[in-house]
């Protein structure tokens, strides 16, 4: 199974757009991820691709993503929730999303 980190990436920054939109609050974030250096999300700042999921592919269950991409996802959460607080609309840069 694979799943782009991306994907992931989208669907964190939806649910923000999702309860900005809404005037709501954005309560909490549930994610599949790991400190080990796992292959089973493709993408991201080191890029993980195709070919190399079968390296270190250990879940039994949904793909996690490794310690980097749960890094880059834990900053652009970060970046949200403080331009939330300062009331300022998001801006991340494009390619991370």
């Amino acid at each position: 199974m694979q799943r782009p980190s991306r994907d992931a990436l989208a669907e964190v920054r939806a649910f923000f757009d999702v309860h900005e939109q809404e005037g709501s609050h954005p309560g909490g974030v549930h994610l599949e991820m790991t400190g080990q250096n796992v292959t089973e999300c493709i993408g991201g700042s080191r890029p993980v691709t195709f070919d190399d999921l079968s390296s270190r592919y250990h879940t039994h269950c949904d793909p996690r993503l490794n310690a980097s991409q749960s890094l880059e996802l834990a900053f652009i959460i970060a970046e949200r929730l403080r331009k939330r607080r300062i009331g300022l609309q998001p801006s991340i840069a494009p390619a991370l999303l």
